[in-house]
């Protein structure tokens, strides 16, 4: 059975792979040792998103800080939401900025 024309060939919607690049920034307290948490984030999105986004930008930082960028747009910031984010949330806000 042949593509149809909305399709690649990995079966995705030819729109979805033609979004803007994509890119997701953390920002982690590496004196905190927050690496697992912060890795545990990039790998779900790595294993949700894909090709999709144009990178996942990993920034040792201090002073408590866990913040995560959807593009220019601050989704997650532990000083202001307190805790680390869902990983379901920042997918959430993947997919809405992919939708753009």
């Amino acid at each position: 059975m042949g593509r149809r024309p909305t399709e690649g060939r990995d079966g995705r919607r030819v729109q979805d792979r033609l979004s803007p690049p994509l890119k997701v920034r953390i920002t982690y307290c590496a004196e905190c040792g927050y690496e697992p948490q912060t890795l545990e984030l990039a790998g779900a999105l790595m294993r949700e998103f894909g090709d999709r986004l144009a990178s996942i930008e990993i920034i040792p930082w201090e002073d408590g800080t866990f913040d995560v960028r959807v593009g220019d747009r601050l989704v997650h910031s532990m000083r202001r939401d307190g805790g680390f984010p869902e990983p379901d949330s920042i997918k959430t806000a993947v997919r809405e900025a992919l939708a753009l």
